[in-house]
């Protein structure tokens, strides 16, 4: 049986531009959590694919990236983190637009999956912790003692994409092409055959349209917070 957490873990998902990564920051700095980006994970493994010539559609080739490569979170005072890849740090690298697309693909294939999901529930097994992606409260973490699925309208997900991108300095699609770049990769989130995008049943959704950062951030916290008060159990 598996002991008692003395904390829970916080399982945020959602699709990309409904506000987790931020969200998640802020609830872990709050409640005194870790903080781990799954999707960040994924990231690496795509910009090690594209750096090193591997076609992110090729399973075979993603999952031996997946396999090899070394992955670590060193955390900020902000409550951010570096990620660092094979002792570089790539925290900028992985947000590029093609490297988004790309950790699409290779997120797709089970394998590459399979060994992800392995060292996130290693990161994350003693709780404590606010662990953020697409598959936590359904596939890595399915015990998860809160679980919460963001959403936003594709729309507003776009909107928020462009002034992130304008905010460091890059380039800017229109709203419209970012809008169905984002409807694409929903798409395919979504219907991959291993851990597709979804809501747990017992999840509780947020809708993050017209929220501010601050009022989600207190919805979330607060549900920890019961829990926490509550006594954890798993």
């Amino acid at each position: 049986m598996t002991p008692a957490r003395e904390r829970p873990i916080v399982a945020i998902d959602g699709p990309a531009g409904a506000g987790k990564s931020t969200a998640a920051r802020a609830v872990a700095e709050r409640l005194g959590y870790a903080y781990i980006d799954t999707g960040a994970m994924y990231r690496c493994v795509a910009l090690r694919c594209l750096r090193g010539g591997v076609d992110p559609a090729d399973a075979g080739g993603a999952a031996a990236v997946a396999e090899d490569i070394d992955i670590e979170f060193q955390p900020l005072s902000d409550g951010g983190q570096w990620v660092v890849m094979d002792g570089e740090d790539v925290s900028a690298a992985i947000r590029e637009d093609g490297v988004s697309d790309a950790a699409s693909h290779v997120s797709a294939h089970a394998r590459v999956r399979e060994v992800m999901v392995q060292r996130q529930r290693e990161l994350g097994h003693a709780g404590g912790v606010v662990m953020e992606g697409r598959d936590i409260q359904t596939n890595v973490f399915p015990d998860a003692e809160v679980k919460v699925f963001l959403s936003a309208s594709p729309k507003e997900r776009a909107r928020r994409r462009a002034g992130d991108l304008r905010d460091r300095g890059l380039p800017v699609p229109s709203v419209e092409e970012l809008t169905r770049s984002i409807a694409e990769r929903d798409h395919r989130d979504a219907t991959r055959a291993t851990a597709p995008l979804a809501a747990a049943p017992d999840a509780t959704t947020i809708n993050t349209d017209g929220m501010s950062i601050e009022q989600v951030v207190d919805r979330v916290a607060a549900l920890a917070g019961a829990v926490e008060g509550d006594g954890c159990s798993a």
